[in-house]
């Protein structure tokens, strides 16, 4: 009996040590989230680097979180965007931006204060490559157009690519050439860029499905982000705009846009980017500067 007595006993004990930890309320749950007053953030005027304060030092600081900032000018263009923990970017216009950092919990997205930072002179050296002079001319600006002697260039799915001077990819044919592509040799638009006081750009868009020259205009900003090398140039729009470019949304991948774009080819009178086509092979258009 009494060893039957401490059977029970010792197995009425080794259930309630069961029982204790899955009745205990777990760390955190999907209805959980961080109040405003819990993000931890660093945003830093690095004063040493550049005596206006261009450059700024961001640093997320909260735990379980994924960080995005985007920051904008004293205008509200949006500037640019990070999802990285820890970044570092550039202001290079005089004047006062406004840095914004959410964090996404698992129950949603928590939006911390905004911070102001002042940028009390230009730093010209930022634009000392001479890829930003390609390509803006500086503040006075520079305007760009469809090569149409020879826009297209096909190609196929190479694994990487150059800024090369002259471009020797794929088939690069006369527009004469390739009718069956359905490209009109008509007026299809520009788009400037120039440096006049913050990162300008205007595009003038034909509708690609227009019969007739219907034709838009945008203003807004842009990001030219440059890699050691010229093996990787991007430029991203801001406010709307996009690449100018002619052809129609059938003619490329459902998940391609214009508004970040490849550079495979960038000098002082050509500019050439990459684009995806419906059947997942790629494209690059040629631009020149228009005369």
């Amino acid at each position: 009996m009494k060893k039957t007595k401490l059977l029970i006993t010792s197995f009425l004990m080794i259930m309630v040590l069961l029982l204790v930890p899955s009745c205990s309320p777990e760390t955190y749950s999907l209805e959980e989230t961080i109040d405003k007053s819990d993000i931890n953030i660093q945003v830093t005027q690095d004063l040493q680097a550049s005596p206006g304060g261009n450059k700024i030092k961001l640093k997320n600081l909260t735990t379980d979180v994924i960080p995005y900032w985007k920051y904008v000018d004293g205008n509200g263009n949006e500037l640019g965007h990070s999802n990285k923990g820890e970044d570092e970017i550039t202001f290079p216009f005089a004047g006062k931006y406004t840095i914004y950092f959410t964090a996404y919990t698992q129950s949603g997205a928590v939006d911390a204060a905004p911070v102001t930072v002042n940028v009390t002179q230009n730093d010209e050296t930022y634009f000392s490559d001479e890829r930003w002079n390609f390509l803006t001319n500086g503040v006075n600006g520079k305007t760009w157009v469809l090569y149409m002697t020879a826009p297209l260039e096909f190609i196929g799915k190479p694994a990487s690519y150059q800024n090369i001077a002259v471009s020797g990819h794929g088939w690069w044919p006369n527009l004469s050439d390739i009718s069956w592509a359905g490209l009109e040799n008509k007026d299809w638009g520009e788009v400037t860029f120039n440096l006049n006081g913050g990162y300008n750009v205007t595009v003038k868009q034909t509708d690609p499905t227009a019969g007739s020259a219907v034709q838009t205009t945008k203003t807004g900003t842009f990001n030219f982000n440059l890699t050691a090398g010229s093996t990787n140039d991007r430029i991203s729009f801001n406010g709307g705009t996009e690449m100018l470019h002619p052809s129609g949304p059938s003619y490329f991948s459902s998940g391609f846009t214009f508004t970040n774009v490849q550079i495979v080819e960038l000098t002082e009178t050509t500019l050439a980017f990459i684009a995806i086509r419906a059947d997942g092979d790629y494209l690059i258009y040629h631009l020149v500067v228009k005369p």
